[in-house]
């Protein structure tokens, strides 16, 4: 791991602050890190108002599409909603169907199957759309590319209204609308909305002659704020607006989906952490190991007894993907030692009976053994198919397009993308993705690093401290949890391994002279437990532990030297 302090704020900048809000100066220093360095823009954003949320017309073609589906819904016409089968993809749809269901019945959802139409628009999806007379097809989290399945409609005399946030390539589709803030052309004030982003934006724009505020849009906003911790955007600006809002909505008042998943867990409140690895992949389970409709029908569902139906099922899906990802892992490492690749700037690993609903997740896992950039291929149809992984600081979407001359298909962002290829050329792709990371990734990166905001005292840690800490949420890109070093910590002689296979590393710590101890936990740094006989320091954030129903602040540690 490599430790990396922040550059020190302006010292009388961060001075004032701390006198302005009367926090400890340890506060002030986060959030001057954070470019909040006034009162004002520190009670802007420690109370996010949905005032910040902007105009929807100011997006590109937002009059287009609503003119669109506005007259669509005045004449009659069936309308489909399609969308990606992750939770991006799928929330937006249950979020979209939902609000049109409102105003016109005619109203139907699509999510390609991973298996037989893979990522984004499909033929198969134009198709169906055709066969059962819908006229116009909203796509949501996908679509930017989809310049020829676009053209195929319109020869159907299907229309397209488009709702993406990836990358666009150097041409856009000619749908009748095409809603993407990361287009070149768009003025939209934030570019950085998730897909289900901008179909919260497309509603919004719909309420408008509806005499509809955004208050009114609230309880949608449960499944905006699951979307935009499960897709990892950045946390600030309109996201961190309505991620706050989805939370409160998760929490006081979930749709019935959201509750029957919260249910199967024993939390009372959720943070965004949780949404993270409770709610998300549980909606993501349903499209990676049967079909995503499961995911739509489950958020969609009026019933509580059925939402808790479809809830039930889906916990076994997730549990038969927690041992389909471990078992390919395992095979994935296997296979890296085999062909002597531990030492590479890349990794590029390809079976075709793997899964391909847990490629991502294996990707991801890999790149937690070995820090790299990360593709893992598996067979799809006639072609193979590959989900991409980054370390932090290299884009995988830019070494992709230096390798385009052997890809089929690729989309994405800087740190996850996907890709198809045919089976000829992948050697060829893969030596080329090794040569294009190795002569362009700063090989710093190729450590992990740790970026600490600043060094306390454990002395500092207070309950008013921890308490304002916790009130910088929701944490996420951009705006991640406080991470805070502390030098020369004593263990009080008890410290452990703890779990079952002893991984992990609990300590109760004390500094200096003052003896007030701190417990401690360390995921995955059972190893380092001979370090705390000594003098050590420690890198950590803070977190609630609750045990027999009494709270109290933990170190969770990121390491130990």
């Amino acid at each position: 791991m490599r430790w990396t302090l922040k550059p020190a704020p302006n010292k009388e900048k961060a001075a004032k602050l701390a006198a302005d809000l009367q926090v400890d100066i340890a506060v002030a220093n986060v959030l001057c890190q954070r470019n909040i360095e006034t009162f004002e823009a520190a009670k802007k954003y420690f109370r996010p108002s949905l005032s910040e949320i902007h105009d929807p017309f100011l997006m590109k073609d937002m009059d287009l599409a609503t003119a669109r589906i506005e007259r669509a819904i005045a004449n009659n016409e069936n309308i489909l909603i399609y969308g990606d089968y992750d939770v991006d993809g799928t929330t937006s749809v249950a979020l979209v169907s939902s609000y049109l269901k409102t105003i016109t019945p005619n109203i139907a959802t699509y999510i390609p199957d991973r298996y037989a139409e893979g990522y984004g628009i499909s033929y198969l999806g134009i198709d169906f759309a055709q066969d059962n007379d819908f006229s116009l097809i909203i796509a949501l989290d996908c679509g930017i590319k989809a310049l020829e399945k676009v053209a195929y409609a319109t020869e159907r005399n299907i229309d397209f209204i488009i709702c993406d946030h990836h990358k666009p390539g150097k041409e856009i589709p000619k749908a009748a609308a095409v809603l993407n803030p990361k287009r070149a052309d768009c003025r939209y004030p934030f570019d950085e909305l998730c897909g289900c982003g901008v179909g919260f934006k497309l509603i919004q724009a719909l309420g408008v002659s509806r005499s509809q505020s955004i208050t009114d849009f609230v309880p949608y906003l449960d499944l905006v704020a699951t979307a935009i911790a499960a897709d990892i955007v950045p946390m600030i600006g309109e996201n961190r607006v309505l991620t706050y809002y989805g939370l409160q909505v998760i929490n006081q008042n979930p749709r019935n989906g959201i509750k029957a998943i919260i249910q199967q867990t024993n939390k009372t409140v959720l943070t965004i952490t949780d949404v993270v690895f409770t709610i998300a992949p549980r909606i993501n389970a349903a499209g990676r190991m049967k079909h995503g409709n499961y995911a739509v029908e489950l958020l969609t569902e009026m019933e509580l007894d059925a939402a808790i139906t479809f809830a039930a099922a889906i916990e076994i899906f997730n549990a038969d993907r927690k041992d389909l990802d471990k078992k390919i892992t395992d095979q994935a490492l296997i296979q890296i030692i085999d062909q002597k690749e531990e030492d590479q700037f890349s990794t590029v690993v390809f079976q075709e009976d793997w899964h391909k609903g847990v490629i991502g997740i294996v990707a991801s896992r890999l790149i937690e053994k070995y820090y790299r950039p990360t593709l893992v291929f598996t067979k799809s149809g006639d072609m193979l198919a590959a989900s991409a992984r980054s370390v932090k600081g290299f884009d995988v979407y830019a070494a992709l397009e230096a390798c385009s001359e052997f890809i089929t298909q690729f989309g994405g962002h800087k740190y996850a993308a996907g890709l198809t290829l045919l089976p000829e050329n992948y050697h060829h792709f893969k030596n080329k993705f090794e040569e294009v990371v190795e002569s362009t990734i700063d090989k710093n990166l190729l450590t992990p690093e740790i970026s600490i905001d600043t060094a306390i005292d454990l002395s500092e840690i207070t309950p008013k401290f921890f308490r304002i800490i916790q009130q910088m949420g929701p944490f996420g890109p951009l705006n991640m949890k406080p991470t805070f070093t502390s030098t020369c910590v004593r263990d009080n002689g008890y410290g452990k391994q703890v779990g079952a296979d002893k991984t992990h590393l609990k300590l109760t710590v004390f500094q200096g002279d003052n003896q007030k101890t701190y417990s401690a936990i360390g995921f995955n740094l059972g190893a380092k437990i001979a370090l705390v006989k000594n003098d050590f320091d420690i890198v950590y954030a803070l977190d609630e532990n609750e045990w027999n129903g009494v709270k109290s602040v933990q170190l969770l540690l990121k390491d130990l030297k």
